[in-house]
């Protein structure tokens, strides 16, 4: 959505708000204006971009031909776009772009970007049933902790299969994510043991559980788990469990609330999304797009911890668990981590997706001359270690 709009503006084109995916693994038939309050996003861009709810009717009436369907490659430039797409836009005078993920490259101009960031952080808001449920849940968490970690675990079925990873499952699960990748007949043959080692694999639950206590959170935290449909279900949630008794999940906090929101899957996302934002530290077993773009948003916003797995490097470390004690298991977990604990400054301008990390968007402040200055961090070095230690 967000590339959309900095599309249209690149060019010069009125924007027909968006339609969403509804033949994904998920079968949402969700609709933009179900989870995105319309209004606000269309009044919010009126100076940057033109948005429309639909093609009028008497535009489309006279069109020679319906609107021409084309799909761009990925991570196209600006100039692709005024080279290959404005010409038929022109020609044709409606034109759909289809499958739009990652359709627009990462680096542009500071403009550009700077229309992402308005995009992103402030035109998309979402409906006020969503937001009103998701503050609810906050609350909740916070009525039984000062803070709270939220865990995004990517590890349903649809996850899985695509990743091409093994978690030992054995016949079984070969079997269940197998029928789940025919689905789609582009994807290439993988080696589990491969992607492993090439750290492509999501953390299971239990993993990301030992990763949190090796870094030295205590098992008094209180947790919010952010999922759908867990592979495995609660047997493979137990160990996380275990691991921090204090766990919840928003079925568990607004039961009844939640039921009108049970068949849509991005709607329960876009709840989800609201609590890890507003987690004091927030915690994902992938490098996915919800984390990428949680991620951003936290720094942008006015940067709150966000730790991703270096699952490259943990790979190995949690390969030989079972071959070390825990204070050697816990010291390689940090080593590994170094650079994946969300400082603010861990990864440099340029670096990575535009998403995850928004530099032209980001004010800097240098504080290399003062002593007295906070690091500029909900939780900074100091507390966090505090508030591990218990």
């Amino acid at each position: 959505i967000t590339d959309a709009v900095v599309v249209a503006r690149i060019l010069n084109a009125t924007l027909v708000v968006p339609e969403l995916d509804h033949h994904s693994f998920w079968k949402d038939d969700s609709d933009f204006r179900n989870i995105f309050d319309v209004n606000w996003f269309i009044s919010y861009l009126a100076k940057d971009v033109t948005i429309i709810k639909r093609i009028p009717d008497k535009v489309m009436r006279s069109m020679d031909k319906p609107p021409y369907t084309m799909r761009v490659p990925r991570k196209s430039t600006p100039e692709y776009y005024l080279d290959q797409v404005l010409p038929i836009l022109v020609r044709r005078r409606a034109l759909q772009l289809t499958k739009f993920d990652y359709r627009l490259a990462n680096s542009l101009d500071d403009e550009l970007q700077k229309l992402r960031c308005r995009v992103n952080y402030h035109a998309l808001r979402f409906t006020k049933p969503i937001e009103e449920l998701g503050k609810k849940v906050v609350m909740k968490m916070r009525k039984m902790s000062d803070r709270f970690i939220a865990v995004h675990l990517r590890f349903e079925p649809d996850m899985l299969a695509f990743s091409g990873c093994y978690y030992g499952g054995g016949d079984k699960e070969r079997n269940d994510l197998g029928a789940i990748r025919k689905r789609w007949a582009t994807l290439p043959e993988l080696s589990p043991e491969g992607e492993r080692r090439r750290g492509k694999c999501p953390l299971t639950p239990h993993e990301v559980g030992l990763m949190l206590r090796a870094l030295g959170f205590k098992n008094d935290s209180y947790l919010y788990v952010a999922s759908g449909e867990i592979y495995g279900g609660e047997e493979t949630l137990r160990p996380l469990r275990e691991l921090f008794p204090n766990f919840y999940t928003k079925e568990m906090l607004v039961h009844d609330e939640l039921k009108p929101f049970l068949p849509f899957s991005s709607r329960l996302a876009s709840i989800d999304y609201i609590v890890c934002d507003e987690s004091d530290v927030f915690v994902t077993n992938n490098n996915g797009n919800m984390a990428k773009i949680l991620a951003g948003r936290r720094r942008y916003m006015g940067h709150k911890r966000t730790i991703r797995p270096n699952a490259k490097k943990l790979s190995s470390v949690f390969m030989t668990r079972n071959e070390t004690d825990w204070d050697t298991f816990a010291r390689n977990v940090r080593s590994s981590q170094i650079d994946f604990l969300g400082e603010p400054e861990e990864m440099r301008p340029g670096r990575g997706e535009f998403h995850e990390f928004p530099t032209s968007c980001v004010c800097k402040k240098d504080i290399s001359n003062s002593k007295d200055d906070p690091e500029p961090s909900t939780l900074n070095s100091k507390e966090w270690k505090e508030w591990r230690r218990g």
